[in-house]
């Protein structure tokens, strides 16, 4: 064994440090309090309906595309910041942004600045994730990767459970003491419960504020440098996906990329038009940029197009390890096709019950619906990201095997969940449901980070959310919505229709199977084929 290699075999070995565990302790307590401000909409979105009087597909499209339209883009600048910048102090500006505008929400008087809203909330969320799986691929080793990366994913499921029951009880407690709304603001009971769970996120990015940064790439033995102007690239990137001055970007790479640019943005507009009147054009709609799902759809897509096509000229081993991997897209891909059921499952799951079960208080509804499902994700997530690192030692395509098994394995459930009339049926159900969709996300993840060299981990992170938040949250949920909405609130028949995407991600991740053992055997010699100049031959 040379000395590279004995030096790597040494790291990989060492005990990881105790603060390696605390802070990702910190990390689980933001992921918390993100899912808690993006997932509480859905035990308020029957008083919102009512209140804002829109429909079905609006909420959809509020929880979904309006979200996650912008923090996917958003996810793509500030992922290539975490590649340059201190993360630590990324996190703390991106959780004061997104408390800030969650409070915000409770001041919404219509359908228009909940979803600037909302918008907000999502930039400020894109922070999070590309910046925590930088920082955990510098805490930890290989060998526990997908099991911290799992642990952190946790904070999803126990956010998106606990802000079941803090919603229920702030809304109940507030319409009794106000059925008109406070004294002071007006505010209902929905509003009130978007500010009690922003505010706090305030107090927290105080003390993230204080983790200590790691060396990137050390623990690989790829000491990477301090980058000297962390923002350019990040300015760039911005450049890169802002429609129109992205026919700059463009032109400024030939006039054929600039003619191939302006069809896409002409494309994407023409099929968004189309969609719009096609499926949501009627009597008395007004078109509105703010909140019109297939045009903000249309530039989301197109932006991520414009992004991609500038990464390929400005930096090409990026390129090749992600957007030219069929791997690597294979793998988020078929993992973004269960989110697109499980994000369905989750957000409708308290609107579908509060009709189903009309005897039960939204209290009561959100503690069980909250609790079950947060016990059940957290346990999925946890236990998927264990048997992702153990069938990892069997075969190469160990982890694909988890993602698949997310996929297939809660639709038998889901089936009777979404069609049964009994309560405690439903509760229990919700419990298995959430588990078994969990245990593909640290398999994803982990995947996904092991397919590139570190300096790319924020990057490709970005990337693995464009799937997860462009194919499963803005498409998902507002299926459903949509629907149901045409189906004069069939809730059941909207999440179930959700269904139609599993032989997609069948065959994308039976590919992933097949596909994934070699990409990760070759990255090295994929990277240097690309123009990577300086690598190590032994990595994660």
């Amino acid at each position: 064994m040379n000395e590279e290699a004995s030096a790597a075999a040494s790291r990989e070995d060492a005990p990881v440090p105790a603060y390696s565990w605390y802070a990702l302790g910190v990390l689980v307590l933001i992921y918390v309090l993100n899912f808690i401000d993006r997932q509480i909409l859905s035990i308020l979105a029957n008083d919102i309906k009512a209140d804002l009087g829109v429909d079905d597909a609006f909420l959809g499209f509020l929880y979904g595309t309006a979200f996650a339209i912008f923090y996917a883009l958003f996810g793509i600048p500030l992922g290539r910041l975490a590649d340059s910048w201190r993360r630590v102090r990324l996190m703390t500006l991106g959780l004061s942004l997104w408390s800030a505008m969650t409070a915000f929400s409770g001041f919404a008087r219509d359908a228009a600045t909940l979803s600037m809203a909302r918008i907000g909330v999502g930039v400020g969320e894109a922070t999070a994730s590309p910046s925590a799986y930088s920082l955990i691929s510098d805490w930890f080793p290989a060998r526990l990767r997908a099991t911290a990366l799992a642990i952190y994913s946790s904070g999803l499921y126990i956010g998106g459970g606990v802000s079941l029951a803090i919603g229920g009880v702030i809304v109940d407690g507030w319409n009794r003491a106000f059925p008109e709304g406070d004294p002071v603001f007006g505010l209902a009971g929905w509003q009130a419960a978007f500010v009690a769970v922003g505010l706090p996120g305030l107090l927290l990015a105080l003390w993230v504020s204080t983790l200590r940064e790691p060396i990137r790439g050390a623990i690989d033995g790829i000491r990477t440098p301090q980058d000297p102007h962390p923002f350019r690239g990040f300015v760039g990137e911005l450049y890169t996906i802002i429609p129109g001055f992205t026919f700059f970007g463009a032109g400024a790479r030939g006039m054929k990329s600039l003619a191939i640019n302006i069809a896409a943005f002409l494309g994407a507009l023409a099929v968004a038009y189309g969609l719009t009147q096609a499926l949501e054009s009627g009597p008395g709609r007004i078109f509105s940029p703010i909140t019109d799902q297939w045009f903000l759809l249309a530039i989301g897509y197109y932006a991520v197009f414009s992004w991609a096509s500038a990464l390929r000229v400005r930096d090409y081993p990026t390129f090749a390890l992600t957007w030219g991997s069929p791997a690597f897209l294979c793998t988020v891909l078929g993992y973004g096709t269960v989110a697109f059921m499980a994000y369905s499952a989750s957000y409708w799951g308290a609107p579908y019950a509060e009709r189903t079960f009309a005897a039960i208080s939204k209290s009561e509804l959100g503690f069980f619906l909250g609790g079950g499902g947060a016990f059940g994700g957290f346990l999925g997530v946890v236990l998927g990201g264990r048997m992702a690192d153990a069938l990892l030692e069997r075969t190469p395509s160990g982890r694909v095997w988890v993602i698949l098994f997310g996929l297939l394995s809660p639709i038998p459930f889901a089936v009777v969940q979404y069609t049964t009339d009994d309560w405690t049926l439903f509760i229990v159900l919700n419990i298995v449901v959430g588990a078994l969709a969990a245990s593909a996300l640290g398999a994803a993840a982990a995947t996904s980070q092991s397919l590139v060299l570190p300096r790319m981990r924020g990057t490709a992170t970005a990337t693995f959310f464009l799937a997860t938040t462009l194919v499963g949250l803005a498409l998902g949920p507002y299926l459903a919505g949509y629907v149901s909405a045409k189906s004069d609130g069939d809730l059941s028949k909207g999440v179930l229709a959700t269904l139609w995407i599993t032989p997609v991600g069948l065959a994308l991740l039976v590919a992933a199977i097949r596909l994934v053992p070699k990409a990760a055997a070759t990255i090295a010699e994929r990277a240097r084929a690309a123009g990577e100049e300086t690598i190590m031959e032994t990595f994660a």
